[in-house]
């Protein structure tokens, strides 16, 4: 059974290995590679194995995520309080597709109701602001998500992807437990000021992406294709040159998966892992297979030594390719 972690002060504990769930409604692979069946299954693998940090959000379908999660607790009998529900709002959501954010008081209300009746759940224990609404005072938007705690809709709050300056401010407004952002062995945007606030204020950090979307796992090289629809292939990281470039980092995390006796995966997730307590990693997958190879991760441990060689082989300015193309880097609060 995964060991627990706390985040954040007001008393969170979750799973120190989380389950992200979007991949199982979107963005990843060909529809067709999706398994409703499978996807329940390793909703219930999960639990089993004792990752019960499930992340979801309403705009991943837009919907149908959060309607597959409730289908799974529904049909694995789970009870309500031994598992940790995370979704997020902050999206306008028209004609099925994202149209820029919206977290005024009024959306945020709107939206939790929305998501209550999803997910066929009295309550959500960690409500994030999925993108920062630069139209909206920080300090309106948290007022209002306190107001849902109070209520008991929500019983603690989180930020997905905001700045330094943003978090301070929501902090001062209602505690935040937990920041949801990238960060792997080859995305480290978070270490020069982020991670120190987050350390300075006590809230805890929830990385998405610490595989690399995949590249961090060894199975996806230069001539790899993806489907027309995998978001993938909008990410200039993830042109044919820039994996080639970054094959060495991968060449590394290979190596030390060998001596080691562990997978590649195992290692990146290990490393992620060992940059602190405060720390609940969230990787996804829509497979039983790779859940269970994903939470073999903590039973690695890294020596210093390790851990030292593999910061230095993602450092920034090693990693080729910038993270995401003009548009999707405009909606990251940093």
């Amino acid at each position: 059974m995964l060991s627990t972690r706390k985040l954040g002060t007001e008393g969170l504990s979750v799973s120190a290995i989380g389950l992200g769930l979007m991949g199982m409604s979107q963005s990843y692979g060909a529809p067709e590679e999706r398994d409703d069946r499978e996807s329940i299954a390793t909703i219930r693998r999960a639990i089993e194995l004792g990752c019960t940090f499930l992340d979801t959000a309403e705009v991943y379908g837009p919907f149908v995520n959060e309607e597959l999660l409730a289908r799974a607790m529904k049909e694995i009998g789970v009870a309500r309080e031994s598992i940790v529900i995370a979704t997020k709002f902050g999206f306008k959501i028209e004609n099925g597709k994202m149209a820029g954010t919206d977290s005024r008081p009024e959306h945020v209300r709107m939206a939790v109701e929305g998501s209550l009746r999803r997910l066929n759940t009295d309550y959500i224990d960690l409500y994030y602001q999925h993108r920062v609404d630069k139209n909206v005072p920080i300090e309106d938007t948290v007022g209002a998500m306190a107001d849902l705690v109070r209520e008991g809709k929500v019983r603690y709050l989180g930020l997905s992807e905001a700045g330094e300056q943003t978090i301070r401010r929501a902090h001062a407004v209602h505690p935040i437990s937990a920041l949801q952002s990238e960060y792997s062995l080859w995305e480290r945007n978070l270490e020069p000021e982020i991670i120190p606030a987050l350390r300075e204020l006590g809230i805890g950090l929830v990385p998405f992406s610490p595989l690399g979307k995949g590249f961090l796992t060894g199975k996806i090289n230069e001539a790899t294709t993806f489907d027309s629809t995998d978001f993938r292939n909008t990410i200039p990281r993830f042109t044919p040159e820039n994996r080639k470039a970054n094959q060495d980092l991968v060449d590394m995390v290979k190596a030390t998966a060998e001596r080691k006796k562990a997978t590649p995966a195992q290692i990146a997730l290990a490393w992620v892992l060992q940059k602190g307590d405060d720390i609940a990693p969230i990787p996804g997958t829509k497979r039983r297979k790779y859940l269970e190879e994903n939470l073999g991760a903590a039973n690695v441990s890294l020596t210093n030594a390790e851990m030292a060689a593999l910061d230095a082989a993602g450092a920034p300015g090693k990693v080729a390719g910038v993270r995401y193309g003009p548009a999707q880097q405009a909606t990251i609060d940093r």
